[in-house]
């Protein structure tokens, strides 16, 4: 007993300024989720040419393509290869796979997967999410942007811009504080309902996406 009072001292204890990202190559990374002072979690990788090749395919004949589902890790390739058509094997075979990474990391028996195609910025001002943890992945195009905690003025977060857009309300003091994933990257978004980060969740927002092109997005929730 007297050790879980320490421990949970040191947990409200710990200044929120420490809270920070962390990225590497191998996926064991997005474990270090669990740890207090992350806030962000980047699995770096680089998506097959193959895999590249036949989204721009699948997004050329279906430029307005979205589907959300429920999906368990035993069924998730079969019903995304079917809302694919049976079209994109190696894309249905990445999705199947991140959910059983998601499900496994959380304790999930589910997720709730929602995949869209964008032309234009889906959350374009910076925000939080009312969720406990979120994965992010951009199949195509500009990827997700977020701030680091310490160079954030929370104060300055949704109704505290007083309308003003993010680089005019002071939310952030140079352009250079904006960070941003790579096309490929898998991320997991701690949000505001993860116990102890009420104030520290990670603040992002999508990208403008360049003229003339498609985004393909995939998110997965606790559900």
């Amino acid at each position: 007993m007297m050790q879980n009072e320490k421990n949970l001292n040191l947990d409200t204890t710990m200044p929120v300024a420490c809270r920070h990202g962390v990225q590497d190559k191998h996926p064991t990374v997005l474990s270090d989720i669990y740890q207090s002072e992350i806030n962000v979690a980047i699995w770096q990788r680089k998506l097959p040419a193959t895999l590249q090749n036949s989204i721009k395919t699948f997004l050329a004949l279906n430029p307005a393509f979205q589907t959300k589902m429920i999906l368990k890790p035993q069924d998730a390739l079969s019903r995304v290869s079917e809302s694919f058509n049976n079209n994109m094997t190696e894309v249905s075979e990445d999705i199947a796979k991140l959910v059983d990474m998601f499900c496994y990391l959380f304790e999930l028996k589910e997720a709730a997967m929602r995949l869209k195609v964008l032309d234009q910025a889906m959350c374009p001002k910076f925000h939080v999410d009312r969720v406990p943890c979120r994965l992010v992945t951009t199949y195509q195009s500009i990827a997700s942007e977020w701030l680091p905690h310490e160079v954030i003025d929370h104060t300055k977060l949704g109704w505290g811009s007083n309308g003003l857009s993010d680089s005019e309300s002071g939310l952030y003091q140079s352009k250079s504080d904006i960070q941003q994933l790579g096309c490929g990257d898998v991320a997991l978004f701690k949000g505001t309902l993860w116990d102890g980060s009420e104030n520290t969740a990670l603040v992002h927002r999508s990208p403008v996406v360049p003229a003339n092109e498609k985004r393909l997005i995939l998110t997965l929730d606790f559900n």
